[in-house]
């Protein structure tokens, strides 16, 4: 009996150290992904785009550019992270993500920007490796907990972030900043180098009843015996529906939202620094969700929660189309952040039950590809809007697509 209780306990401790570890360094990975963005469209004029239609275009283009190979290669990581291991699979994001941004502060023209940004969305993805890390390695009774406590690291980085990229853009250069991130992200993958261990092997993982010589028949596993656990799941389909149409709304306002604040804003204000400070605002408000909410939905049920995260999502969105003042953006943005937290938490905790033990990696790396895919719908779409009817069309196309979301919510999501 004593012995069982040791042993739980420092299966309690293991976890615990491991997600403490994830969370810190997810959180400087984040930071620097998010420094650049408060100023991303401005730093396109630097890099001779002329015009605000094409500014706005090319707006849409790079902040798709990454989100485009990801469509591609996150369910790639995904089975090669259950093969191999999670914690290389954190490696690689961490120091491939290094290495593309800091080159992103040398470009010359929008065209090396875009393609570089396109070698960003294939070597990175912290978020889907550290979520199959963390996943793999805490109790199922835990998991909407400890998912939710990762999420706030994400959502903590992207508060911090572009506050921080404002600031330095407004102060130093767009291209300093560059050079920060691509620090960040150094520090983040040494730091998952040194203090995180890779979890424990599932069996269902590494074991094959069909084949004496499991390695060597998994290595030759079709793509669809690898998908067919995610995709062959009606409930599962129904949540990454969700997960698609909930990052779609978030991003059809991204590549603009810099730009709408410059419209708004008074003659000489810091732009950078501004959009840095409004985007921050809604990222603490989703750091707060997806803990709390998190929390929350182990208890109560992630469809409840999923279902009024999105219609709070609807309700923040659409007043952000009529503001007259950046300021007044930011208690819309903490709501929006709020329920985003919420969703993506209970999101991921619905997979994670839904999915087969073992395939977290798969599972994951579909969820991610699915939101690389809005991702690069989302910001195309926004700034096509924004160039053909204004700044302010975003959010109400955004108000539009989260309201189909809480439909699929309502009807489709199983009653967990």
């Amino acid at each position: 009996m004593i012995d069982q209780m040791t042993k739980q306990k420092h299966e309690l401790r293991s976890w615990q150290r491991k997600l403490r570890a994830m969370w810190i360094t997810e959180l400087l990975a984040i930071v620097g992904f998010m420094v650049i963005m408060p100023f991303l469209p401005l730093y396109l004029r630097e890099l001779g785009v002329e015009g605000e239609r094409q500014t706005r275009i090319w707006s849409g283009v790079i902040f798709s550019a990454p989100s485009m190979a990801m469509v591609i290669f996150a369910p790639i990581w995904g089975v090669l992270s259950d093969r191999h291991g999670r914690k290389v699979m954190v490696e690689r994001a961490m120091f491939g993500g290094a290495v593309t941004m800091t080159l992103m502060g040398l470009v010359q023209s929008p065209q090396q920007l875009a393609l570089l940004r396109v070698l960003q969305g294939v070597l990175t993805g912290t978020v889907t490796a550290s979520t199959a890390l963390v996943a793999s390695s805490v109790p199922e009774n835990r998991r909407g907990y400890a998912l939710g406590t990762l999420q706030t690291a994400i959502y903590l980085g992207v508060s911090v972030g572009p506050l921080l990229g404002g600031m330095v853009g407004d102060s130093f250069g767009f291209r300093t900043a560059f050079f920060i991130t691509g620090g960040l992200l150094l520090s983040a993958g040494v730091g998952v180098l040194i203090f995180v261990e890779e979890p424990p092997r599932r069996k269902q993982a590494v074991a094959n009843p069909t084949s004496g010589n499991s390695g060597q028949a998994r290595l030759h596993q079709s793509a669809w015996r690898q998908l067919s656990p995610v995709l062959g799941s009606a409930s599962i389909l129904a949540v990454l529906s969700l997960r698609f149409l909930a990052r779609m709304g978030e991003d059809l306002t991204r590549p603009t939202l810099p730009l709408f604040v410059e419209a708004i804003a008074t003659p000489g204000a810091r732009v950078a620094t501004t959009t840095g400070l409004i985007t921050g605002a809604g990222a603490l408000g989703g750091a707060l969700g997806g803990r709390e909410l998190g929390r929350v939905s182990d208890r109560v049920g992630y469809r409840s929660v999923l279902v009024g995260c999105s219609l709070l999502c609807v309700l923040c969105y659409a007043p952000q189309s009529i503001v007259g003042r950046p300021l007044w953006l930011v208690p819309l943005q903490v709501g929006a952040g709020i329920a985003m937290g919420g969703i993506l938490a209970s999101v991921r905790a619905l997979l994670a039950a839904l999915g087969p033990e073992g395939r977290e990696g798969i599972i994951y790396g579909v969820e991610h590809s699915v939101s690389a895919s809005a991702s690069a719908v989302g910001p195309l779409l926004g700034s096509g809007l924004a160039a053909e009817l204004g700044l302010r069309s975003p959010f109400l196309a955004a108000a539009g697509v989260l309201a189909v979301g809480v439909v699929v919510a309502i009807r489709f999501l199983p009653g967990q």
